[in-house]
């Protein structure tokens, strides 16, 4: 089992909408290195849910019903996708402030590379964010 951490904008799709919808397709991903990073998930991976835009923060959990193929809905060749399922929100989302300013995390690609739309996470990485996660932020 591998971690992951995908990027959605949440005015386009947000992990309310799916946990109301309970399972979508991940799709779309045109960054030739986040492509790279899609190939490579696998059924049952774990993935951080990341809201992009004005609020920053990882808010939740999803699981990989899929491993990832191509995109049959898609005209470009090189796409893939995966399907996805909501597992838990997050009490306390962790935002990317919060990871910048901790030193486990700060040197993560999602500080590093912040255009980047699915990257890896170590397992030290995911049980360090879990721990955030459990902790209010002070503000």
């Amino acid at each position: 089992m591998a971690y992951w951490l995908f990027k959605e904008e949440p005015t386009h799709y947000n992990f309310a909408d799916l946990e109301r919808d309970g399972k979508a397709v991940w799709n779309g991903v045109d960054n030739h290195l986040a492509r790279q990073n899609l190939r490579k998930v696998r059924k049952g991976d774990r993935i951080l849910y990341y809201h992009t835009g004005k609020e920053k923060a990882i808010v939740g959990e999803m699981t990989a019903l899929s491993d990832s193929r191509p995109d049959p809905a898609s005209e470009d060749d090189k796409a893939v996708m995966v399907e996805v399922r909501a597992e838990k929100r997050w009490k306390n989302p962790v935002t990317l402030t919060r990871i910048k300013g901790d030193p486990e995390l700060s040197g993560w690609e999602l500080v590093r590379l912040p255009r980047l739309s699915v990257l890896p996470v170590t397992e030290a990485q995911w049980r360090r964010v879990e721990e955030l996660s459990t902790e209010a932020e002070k503000s």
